[in-house]
């Protein structure tokens, strides 16, 4: 990406605002373009001013964060968003998931892993608050069982593409996934690139769903290549 990444703040909370770009306007890479207070604000200012990530509060008047990124995610926007939530608001992300949000933050973060997941997104890539991840992500699976349909899907890919969405839904990074393979970090984003294509993925978001509901990682459980759940 050439240029700053273009961030719009939609947030009801004037304070999580100005505390945002009071950040990033000390950062060279990242520039915020504009600022909503609801969801319906933050639709808007997408389709007219473009960002490339929206930092999406979920609870705000009117229109929520769940249906605003439902809506920006449908349209022929390359926009992506980044959803702000807290631990407890479980029903709250799994309906930001299902309306194509490229990531979860809680809102207790610090702001600089805030901006880091602003820029991982922007490149391409999902991000998903550890804090988060297991939680989330199985109850969502677990919403959904279709381990046949799932299994068959699965066919499809190598050995070591399963191994690898084996490490992506475990919550392993690209250079995690490099390290444990033996392979370079390269190699690691080609076998993503292949799964994303074969899986019919939009990111990562949804080959850690897919991970989960083949059954390649349950729980509370670090699985490896060669483990079987």
């Amino acid at each position: 990406m050439s240029g700053p990444v273009r961030v719009l703040l939609a947030d009801d909370q004037q304070l999580i605002r100005t505390a945002l770009r009071m950040v990033m306007a000390d950062i060279d890479d990242v520039e915020v373009v504009g600022e909503a207070s609801t969801g319906a604000e933050a639709v808007r200012l997408t389709a007219e001013l473009a960002p490339d990530v929206v930092v999406m509060d979920i609870r705000m008047p009117g229109m929520d964060g769940i249906e605003a990124t439902r809506r920006i995610t449908a349209s022929a926007s390359v926009t992506r968003v980044v959803v702000l939530t807290t631990f407890d608001d479980d029903e709250y992300v799994y309906g930001a998931l299902r309306a194509g949000a490229s990531g979860f933050l809680v809102k207790d973060m610090a702001l600089d892993d805030i901006i880091g997941a602003v820029r991982v997104v922007a490149a391409g890539d999902a991000l998903i608050a550890p804090s988060v991840t297991r939680r989330l992500i199985h109850d969502f699976a677990s919403s959904r069982p279709e381990p046949d349909r799932v299994q068959r899907e699965l066919t499809g890919i190598t050995e070591r593409e399963r191994e690898v969405l084996t490490l992506v839904g475990s919550g392993l990074s690209n250079t995690e996934i490099a390290a444990e393979l033996h392979i370079s970090v390269a190699t690691a984003k080609t076998y993503l690139t292949r799964l994303f294509t074969k899986l019919d993925a939009r990111d990562r978001v949804q080959l850690v769903i897919l991970a989960y509901e083949a059954g390649l990682v349950s729980v509370g459980q670090e699985s490896r290549p060669g483990q079987r759940p």
